[in-house]
């Protein structure tokens, strides 16, 4: 799951394909008679033919906007209040404000069915919000239909699991609201189950398993120092710890839980925020000034590889050449080779504005899909498409009326 962050009082100045068994559909001529519910489809949605994505972006001021990237038209979506943060699991918008967390229904999303997808399209529209005291972490699996969405309110040390079949009928509904130690924390959503970090001194030190009802499970607790960070991989959920990470799946109908410890002697700095194209195995996290950290979470194992060049972001595509996306600290988007961590290609530098200031920096978001790379420059009011495997070739360059603060990329 995508999260950015960002101080927003420098930006607010700067603003004044169908296979399987839906084979060959190219759209629901009746969303109500479709004959796939159950693989994805809500009431008022559309199947279509193929993926349709979007670039759907926040300002200061709280206007979310969605360029989709088939025909570059633009529409607004909504009206938040301003934003301190955005969060996606490409379908719902979740932006952060002062008072809790905010959700916009992109309309756009994929059903992953293993061996094939189904794509669909309906009207975007705002949800609600769900009020909490303090930042918000939000973790979501890769349904946008089923399942849950975790919310941590550091503040009050509230974790909240939403029921994600409700947010697709346009309602906000708690499974669970289970009040902790405040803490920076983490609700971490598998299947219909849930981790919710538990504090000691002050700092996530473990997990705990929980079922919908918010009731803790016997014997699901393990050690995770320092717990930050999460993603959903195709094998499990994903929670970083100062020592390692812990992989959570589901084997059956029971709740699984595994370490995996960082390579012995080890002295690179943790992984504190994973990134992928999403739904495939491995990941990819910034170590500090020492390179990157590859999880390969089938393997249950962690390669370090070096960086050619200071990095801010990278990302896993995973894709058959084993490619890895960055973001350098010069502004260029780098593509690497997976196996050794060498440059394979670059774009020259694209945020030099941006660069130049750090509130503005921190909403900067490189997501990787199947074909493309996507990259705001908020300061410059520019969204780059670049294409990974042509040389970095910059495919399409995307001018904006408004400040880019953050971004996400929906409907996959």
């Amino acid at each position: 799951m995508q999260h950015r962050t960002l101080s927003l009082v420098a930006l607010a100045a700067a603003a004044l394909t169908v296979s399987g068994c839906a084979s060959g559909v190219e759209a629901s001529p009746d969303p109500q008679e479709t004959a796939f519910q159950g693989h994805g489809h809500v009431e008022g949605a559309a199947e279509m033919s193929e993926p349709q994505l979007a670039l759907t972006t926040v300002d200061a001021q709280g206007r979310v906007q969605q360029l989709d990237l088939l025909d570059q038209t633009r529409s607004d979506i909504a009206s938040v209040d301003e934003p301190t943060a955005l969060s996606t699991d490409g379908r719902y918008l979740f932006t952060h404000d002062a008072d809790g967390i905010t959700i916009v229904d992109s309309g756009r999303w994929t059903w992953d069915h293993v061996d094939h997808f189904h794509y669909y399209l309906a009207e975007p529209r705002e949800i609600g919000s769900v009020e909490g005291a303090g930042p918000a972490a939000v973790a979501t699996t890769n349904s946008s239909t089923t399942g849950g969405t975790g919310v941590f309110f550091a503040g009050s040390g509230d974790a909240v699991l939403l029921d994600t079949a409700a947010l697709s009928q346009g309602e906000i509904s708690e499974l669970f609201r289970v009040t902790t130690e405040p803490h920076d924390g983490l609700v971490v959503p598998v299947g219909s189950f849930a981790l919710v970090t538990e504090a000691e001194g002050g700092s996530a030190a473990s997990l705990v398993g929980y079922d919908a009802d918010g009731e803790e499970l016997a014997g699901m607790t393990i050690d995770c120092p320092d717990a930050r960070g999460t993603i959903t991989t195709r094998v499990g959920a994903v929670v970083g710890c100062s020592d390692g990470a812990v992989l959570a799946a589901l084997d059956g109908d029971e709740l699984t839980l595994e370490k995996i410890p960082y390579p012995e002697a080890t002295t690179a700095p943790a992984a504190t925020t994973f990134a992928n194209r999403e739904g495939r195995p491995t990941v990819a996290a910034v170590a500090g000034d020492e390179g990157i950290w590859i999880l390969h979470t089938r393997e249950r194992a962690w390669t370090l590889l070096p960086a050619p060049t200071p990095l801010l972001q990278v990302s896993a595509v995973d894709d058959a050449d084993e490619h890895l996306v960055a973001l350098a600290a010069d502004g260029r988007v780098l593509v690497l080779d997976g196996a050794t961590g060498a440059e394979v290609a670059s774009t020259e530098p694209l945020l030099v504005e941006t660069l130049a200031d750090a509130d503005a920096l921190a909403g900067v978001s490189l997501i990787a899909d199947q074909q493309r790379v996507y990259l705001n420059a908020p300061l410059e009011q520019t969204m780059y498409e670049i294409d990974f495997a042509d040389g970095a070739r910059i495919a399409r360059t995307f001018d904006t009326d408004t400040v880019p603060a953050l971004m996400a990329e929906t409907g996959r």
